[in-house]
């Protein structure tokens, strides 16, 4: 996701939260691409992230003082520096949030600045938390993150699986940058309390543009890129909803791809087995994949000569069955259905074209 092609964010007050994990030195990365896009940020840094990340390179990136527990208590200040910068803030981000820096949050502990301007305030906070494997499976972070995520204000990202600073492999890597800023988003759009209520449904989205082989070398797809499908299931999740991507060819930054459960299926009819597959136990299925027209019958093997390639295709060529026509045959009473398409014309020509869709399809468009 290109940081230039939101505007969602331009102009909003952002305080940026670095807490004692090694992704911390991920941090300045979220700030300059929050400065890019024209928010105004300031930053705070407790005394384990200040040995891990420098509070000169964060003041010269966000073009604002970076503050730590020492400016706490200021006698020049008319306001404790926690309410001042709970209050000026529209929007909180802890980036990385370690075990210790949960454990005080969510046991209401105000010992440092980080720790009480949380406490302090009633905006809406975005906690991508990052530590080691072994702590983010400890019994006790597991209940300290599950009473994080029930707070009205906050939005959670689940840190991700790879290789860590200790050289172990699994869950613990802090949310990339550019899904903390796509979580910013959502909570501007959002009034608190945070919206959490499709926690416990079930959705199942599909994106990107399916590949119709017409040989070994040629295939036949679509000009999607798999974004709108992606940020509509990122913007499920966000809201509670357990999400499946399903999902052709995408052309966006793979950061965008963490926290859903991603299944990949290359052509029309790869990806409609996978419906059959999944149906049953979605709540809600949002149909935004670019499904090819067309597609070739039979096995394709090998490469059509050029000169018999017109022909060939006369022959061979067959539409691609209605999809989501094929699934509403089969939907539960408590299912919901949503249905996109891409229409060209005026406004009145597209009106007229998309009810008649929907009134053949029983769907929401």
């Amino acid at each position: 996701m290109k940081t230039e092609e939101t505007q969602n964010l331009k102009g909003r007050k952002i305080l940026v939260i670095a807490s004692g994990s090694i992704a911390a030195v991920k941090t300045p990365i979220l700030i300059s691409n929050l400065i890019k896009i024209g928010a105004e940020v300031r930053c705070v840094l407790t005394p384990s992230a200040s040995q891990l990340v420098s509070p000169v390179s964060l003041a010269t990136l966000s073009r604002n003082c970076c503050y730590q527990d020492s400016d706490q208590w200021d006698p020049q200040r008319g306001k404790p520096l926690h309410i001042e910068l709970a209050e000026w803030a529209d929007l909180i981000v802890i980036a990385p949030l370690s075990a210790s820096s949960l454990a005080r949050w969510v046991f209401g502990l105000g010992d440092g600045l980080a720790a009480s301007l949380l406490l302090a305030s009633e905006k809406p906070v975005i906690a991508a938390a990052a530590m080691n494997t072994g702590m983010w499976k400890n019994q006790a972070v597991k209940s300290n993150w599950r009473k994080l995520k029930g707070l009205p204000n906050v939005i959670t990202l689940s840190p991700s699986e790879g290789l860590l600073a200790c050289d172990r492999i699994g869950q613990g890597r802090m949310t990339n940058p550019e899904l903390i800023q796509l979580a910013l988003e959502s909570a501007t759009i959002q009034k608190l309390p945070l919206e959490k209520d499709w926690e416990g449904l079930k959705i199942l989205v599909t994106a990107g543009a399916t590949i119709e082989d017409i040989d070994g070398a040629r295939y036949l797809s679509n000009r999607s890129s798999g974004k709108m499908g992606v940020l509509l299931a990122q913007a499920a999740r966000f809201r509670g909803a357990k999400v499946d991507l399903l999902h052709g060819s995408l052309q966006i930054n793979p950061a965008l791809l963490e926290g859903l459960n991603c299944i990949e299926a290359r052509s029309s009819k790869d990806m409609f087995r996978a419906l059959e597959n999944l149906q049953s136990s979605a709540d809600v299925i949002a149909m935004a994949a670019a499904i090819a027209d067309i597609q070739i019958k039979g096995k394709v093997s090998g490469k059509i000569r050029k000169e018999r390639l017109v022909e060939s295709l006369q022959e061979n060529f067959e539409i691609v069955p209605d999809l989501l026509k094929k699934l509403i045959e089969r939907k539960q009473s408590n299912q919901v259905f949503l249905g996109f398409a891409a229409l060209a014309g005026n406004d009145n020509e597209i009106q007229k074209l998309a009810l008649a869709k929907k009134n053949t399809k029983d769907v929401i468009f």
